[in-house]
């Protein structure tokens, strides 16, 4: 299975903005953003200048990377994406962002089971969940309607579940799902609508870029 290994905070110096891919760190001060708001790489400082004249392709790119970069996905299954959401009914770009959104590790990470989806792709990856009754380890199963997730018995012997109950219940869950916090538990009543979505992604932008 394929995933990013290299540093996360040059992604987000390259995008420009906080991805807020490392959680809690990315509030702190440590995060590297707050040290060097500037693209990564020797020229990076002089990258940040040029960004103001982007082509109309430019802005494009930047919007494809940026949905890539926050949900974790890579290109060639981003594309699949994509491909998907076009051939459903409905608009394109809404389609593949709730494409995106109903990603496992995506949904463990909005009912607050984990602080960042890098956090919540490991823990799907190690088997800590059960999703329908049946355990899986697939990060990018995409779920639907009516599905249901849950700690597995087995893990919620493990220190950092016994004590995740009192953070999620500080942590705000999306409308369209349900959340259970004393059982660490969750279930998908629909797909979420636009306004429930990253605000910053532009699909009208990532649209254009694969119809190019």
């Amino acid at each position: 299975m394929a995933k990013y290994i290299g540093p996360v905070c040059k992604l987000c110096r390259r995008e420009g903005e906080k991805l807020f891919l490392k959680g809690e760190r990315c509030f702190s001060p440590k995060c590297s953003f707050d040290k060097r708001d500037y693209a990564p790489g020797q020229h990076g400082r002089n990258m940040s200048r040029r960004r103001k004249r982007e082509s109309d392709y430019g802005r494009q790119l930047r919007a494809k990377q940026r949905a890539r970069r926050v949900y974790g996905v890579l290109e060639r299954q981003f594309s699949r994406y994509f491909k998907v959401a076009s051939q459903r009914r409905g608009l394109t770009g809404l389609n593949l962002l709730q494409i995106l959104e109903s990603r496992l590790d995506n949904v463990v990470y909005r009912l607050g089971f984990a602080s960042s989806r890098p956090e919540a792709r490991l823990m799907v990856t190690h088997g800590h969940f059960i999703v329908n009754g049946r355990r899986t380890d697939i990060p990018s199963m995409l779920l639907k309607d009516g599905d249901e997730l849950s700690v597995r018995e087995g893990s919620r012997k493990l220190t950092y579940f016994k004590n995740l109950g009192d953070v999620v219940e500080k942590r705000s869950v999306p409308a369209w799902l349900e959340r259970d916090a004393k059982t660490l538990a969750g279930k998908v009543g629909r797909l979420p609508e636009r306004p429930e979505i990253d605000g910053s992604l532009n699909e009208q932008l990532i649209v254009e870029y694969y119809s190019r």
